[in-house]
């Protein structure tokens, strides 16, 4: 399908590692899509979590793209928590026009204890705390900041909730995340990850589709919040949205044979959707040795000495990258200051 048409059965795909924006104009929904292959199993592989550890970080950078992408200018968006789960805190890191990274710390009893319960899922692996979303235009500009309370929701419904509180726009996310198993030349096989997601948007071109009238005898001037939970309720056309995307099967999320194009196709053909061009996404960590020096050379001299005292390589201050598993030696000749 060309950019900007509406889409077809024999459509072709953007391919892995694509958010792909849309349209459906007779609805008056926006959104986008994307289906992660070699991306997302890059960022998982360099962590070696355990299975349902990378399955919630999985979801979350689908989700940090799906949001991310949409920043209209150079800048970072990040998801994050703090929690007293089993996953007590993730993040992940977008930055414009299409970088990601991200990792996660686990508590292990916490998480077995979870395992032998059978009651693993993202709400109880996320437990009850907060999750941050943040935009950052840099250094000259003020951080924006939305904050969502945790309490045993999943990410999806989590993202739901913060677009209701903060921006009040009624909103509808699906996450998915699978294991690939692949024949190799060797006659084994070999299992990788994919993942997937979709947020559609009710953003109607009339500001009053979204001011629906104060309840039938009230008085009080109408909130912003009772719009928005009307909104879910009443209007057809994002009932119909709403309907449609609820529809999504995890298996057509992360499907290689089918991509967000077809997907697409498939929920809203009907009603035309109007599919623009793809935006593609990279893992990418920007740490780099230069940057550790810098923040070691801001320490003062007491700790500087400590981080001499407890690094495994004598003599060197030893530092690793969160996000990509990368060490770092650091001598005391290249520390300034």
């Amino acid at each position: 399908m060309k950019p900007e048409q509406t889409g077809t059965v024999d459509m072709p795909h953007a391919g892995d590692d694509n958010v792909i924006p849309f349209h459906v104009e007779a609805l008056e929904v926006r959104g986008r899509a994307v289906q992660l292959g070699p991306m997302i199993n890059n960022i998982l592989d360099a962590h070696h979590y355990p299975e349902p550890v990378s399955r919630l970080l999985a979801e979350a950078v689908c989700l940090c793209m799906l949001l991310g992408s949409s920043l209209k200018f150079d800048g970072k968006f990040i998801i994050q928590t703090e929690s007293d789960g089993a996953v007590p805190f993730f993040v992940a890191d977008f930055s414009s026009p299409g970088a990601v990274r991200a990792y996660a710390h686990f508590d292990e009893d916490k998480l077995d204890d979870l395992i032998t319960l059978g009651t693993i899922d993202t709400g109880s692996l996320m437990g009850k705390g907060v999750l941050a979303m943040t935009i950052d235009q840099g250094s000259n500009t003020q951080r924006y900041q939305g904050i969502v309370s945790l309490d045993g929701q999943s990410l999806e419904e989590v993202a739901d909730q913060y677009f209701r509180q903060s921006e009040q726009i009624p909103t509808k996310v699906r996450l998915g995340v699978s294991q690939l198993v692949e024949a190799v030349s060797n006659g084994g096989t070999r299992t990788t990850w994919r993942a997937g997601g979709l947020i559609a948007q009710f953003l109607p071109d009339s500001a009053e589709r979204m001011r629906i009238p104060d309840l039938p005898g009230g008085d009080e001037p109408a909130r912003v919040d009772i719009y928005v939970d009307l909104m879910d309720t009443m209007d057809d056309n994002w009932l119909e949205a709403r309907s449609l995307v609820s529809t999504i099967g995890d298996d057509e999320l992360t499907d290689p044979q089918i991509g967000p194009e077809q997907l697409l196709y498939r929920l809203f053909h009907q009603r035309g959707v109007r599919v623009h061009p793809a935006l593609p996404m990279i893992n990418k960590c920007g740490c780099s040795k230069q940057k550790i020096v810098n923040i070691i050379s801001s320490f003062s001299r007491a700790e500087r000495e400590e981080a001499l005292q407890s690094s495994d390589k004598q003599g060197y201050i030893t530092s690793k990258c969160e996000f990509c598993g990368k060490h770092y030696q650091v001598s005391p000749e290249e520390i300034t200051g």
